[in-house]
């Protein structure tokens, strides 16, 4: 069923066009990855959908009742509620009905101690009405759901109290998904839902949305997760949308042959123009009337010829990084590093080896530690105790998540040019080039740029370092995906040592070679991409599953085996203790129906009244052990 149909919907401002005959539909069910360049108009279109932002042309379709949720890429949720009311107010119909039920109770208290109440029945009735609807929408189990959706997104028992003015972006971020995941929309728009969530709540979410009953369509640069929620990709390019029905990793591989396929098309008909157009100029030269009829029927022909569009090249930064000096084989080591922020003890006992060449990407929950050991490391914040080793000829250039370092009353050209001056203006402008910042975009203040870009520039400053050791703190966030598989391919040549924190699970899997977990319980080292470490990961599950079924599972398999028998025992002694009496009670009918048959009967008129009674009870009795019976049955 089709609950959502856009035609031909087109979106300017100004001489700006974003948007050109948009055309698709979204059928209940369905998930679908929105993707595109940063700017291609991905966010304008979701404002469109959510009626927030006019169209210039098109129409829209919406099935009636359908109830839209829209998570923004940035919130600005706010107010003195505690995290769990806040959510608590997604339920205001559930609250008011459990108002209701109590005051039904409180009323049905008093009427019943009276005598020949009439409005007893009718408050009844309104408590059976309520308390079914009630039910129906999960009445008991809503608190339980909004604690189950808060964990499941990163939140803590503790934090259940917290008021909502006092959390950090982040955490607005991820209590804005819960109330949109709470609400259950019919259909879902979600603006980049793994920002801000760490590997195990994106896992969450990813498993939550597999199971959603409604429509989902989604804005991710996260390429795991498009790959494991979507069956269909809408691509936002050169203001057009082209379809997929496909996860992201096929339409990868499809999007290559459309390229490839298109490319040909395009160089083929181009020869077949230039070809014509040479004849017709031929022809048109001899000047001889058939010759110019023929030029001129060909040249008709040419006109209708509907022209391929030259395939888009997309300009895609060229980064390189490039150590001037080989480190030694040591580069780092950490030994039995603790650290703590008054009572709260946040690395204990920390100890690992990183060597020369490695690429290791550290992971764990928010708030386990890793950008305070990263700081650490830098010399940033002091530790408690153990060791820190840098190795010899080791040169650490940091890229930062919030890009700290970056002056934003600088111009782009100004902040590169002062960190190297040695540097002319031409090669300045052709590095940034090369980061994609052409034109006037070197002389833009960096306060003005989007996250994107300032992420390009913090990158384009590092290169510059000329490091041996870059530690990158989430370096793919605010990338889009094509600047994503730029700095992929960048790393993975890179002959100096990486240490990466990254949420990305497509990007751990294709750059590192090593993997540091990090949690309460210290730091765990696998030996190779995120695949591998999953691998291990269900085989300790595995591993552990099985030790604990040896010892308690087989005891309580077996209990339940014998606890299924005696079911079974019981309900069949209740199915033959049912026919019995069915049995009976027909019986003692038949009897009644023969004595209502009998003409000498109804001289008595009260006999008759009598059996006509008996004989209603009994077969609302019969009626009622029916039910029983077939309930059993069908069990």
């Amino acid at each position: 069923m089709i609950v959502l149909s856009c035609n031909n919907i087109s979106k300017s401002y100004g001489v700006n066009e974003i948007l050109k005959n948009i055309s698709f539909t979204v059928e209940n069910g369905d998930k679908i990855g929105l993707i595109g360049l940063n700017g291609s108009g991905k966010t304008t279109l979701f404002n469109i959908l959510a009626g927030e932002t006019h169209k210039d042309a098109g129409e829209i379709y919406i099935r009636k009742d359908l109830k839209i949720g829209y998570l923004k890429q940035h919130t600005y949720i706010s107010g003195n509620d505690t995290l769990f009311n806040e959510c608590l107010n997604v339920f205001k119909p559930l609250l008011e009905m459990e108002k209701k039920l109590r005051k039904l109770e409180q009323e049905i208290s008093i009427e019943g101690s009276k005598t020949n109440s009439t409005r007893l029945e009718k408050l009844m009735e309104d408590y059976a009405h309520i308390m079914e609807k009630f039910d129906n929408n999960n009445g008991y189990g809503y608190r339980s759901e909004i604690k189950g959706v808060l964990k499941g997104l990163g939140f803590k028992d503790k934090d259940m109290d917290k008021r909502v003015n006092i959390l950090s972006g982040g955490q607005k971020s991820r209590l804005s998904l819960a109330k949109l995941l709470l609400e259950k929309p019919d259909l879902l728009l979600l603006d980049e839902p793994t920002n801000h969530l760490d590997i195990e709540a994106i896992n969450w979410l990813e498993n939550y949305l597999k199971e959603y009953t409604g429509a989902i369509l989604v804005i991710s640069h996260d390429r795991y997760f498009l790959d494991n929620i979507v069956s269909k990709i809408f691509l936002l390019e050169n203001k057009e949308i082209k379809i997929y029905n496909m996860n992201y990793s096929q339409y990868m591989k499809q999007r290559k042959k459309d390229i490839e396929l298109l490319k040909k098309q395009y160089e083929d008909q181009q020869k077949e123009i230039k070809r014509q157009e040479e004849i017709i100029k031929r022809f048109s030269n001899y000047g001889d009337s058939r010759y110019i009829k023929q030029a001129q029927s060909r040249q008709k022909m040419l006109d209708k010829i509907k022209l391929i569009d030259k395939p888009i090249n997309n300009k895609k930064a060229k980064i390189t990084f490039k150590p001037n000096i080989k480190s030694g084989r040591d580069v780092l080591r950490v030994e039995n590093l603790n650290k703590s922020f008054n009572e709260h003890k946040l690395l204990e006992d920390i100890s690992f080896a990183i060597y020369r060449g490695e690429k290791v990407g550290l992971i764990g929950p928010n708030g386990v530690g890793k950008t305070t050991l990263f700081k650490i490391i830098l010399n940033q914040i002091p530790y408690d105790s153990g060791t820190i080793s840098l190795g010899h000829n080791v040169h650490i250039g940091y890229f930062d998540q919030e890009q700290t370092k970056l002056n934003l009353n600088k111009t782009v050209i100004d902040e590169i040019w002062d960190d190297n001056p040695k540097l002319n203006y031409y090669e300045i402008r052709s590095l940034l080039s090369k980061f994609l910042f052409i034109g006037d975009d070197i002389f833009k203040e960096i306060s003005e740029l989007s996250g994107g870009e300032r992420a390009r520039l913090a990158l384009l400053k590092m290169m510059l370092s000329n490091a041996n050791f870059l530690l990158m703190d989430e370096p793919t966030n605010h990338l889009d995906i094509d600047s994503k598989e730029v700095l992929e391919d960048a790393l993975m040549n890179y002959e100096g040592t990486l240490f990466v924190i990254s949420h990305d699970r497509y990007f751990l899997n294709k750059v590192v070679n090593k993997v540091f977990e990090l949690t309460e319980e210290g730091i765990k080292e696998y030996l190779g991409n995120y695949n591998y470490y999953l691998e291990k990961k269900n085989e300790v599950a595995i591993k552990e599953y099985d030790d604990y079924k040896t010892k308690t599972q087989i005891k309580l398999e077996r209990k339940k085996q014998r606890e299924k028998l005696e079911a079974m025992k019981k309900k069949k002694k209740e199915i033959i203790k049912l026919e019995k009496m069915i049995e009976q009670k027909e019986t003692n009918m038949k009897e009644i129906d023969k004595l209502l048959c009998d003409p000498n009967i109804y001289d008595k008129p009260e006999k008759v009244i009598e059996l006509t009674k008996k004989r209603e009870t009994l077969e609302i009795k019969i009626n009622a052990l029916y039910d029983q019976w077939i309930k059993l049955t069908e069990e």
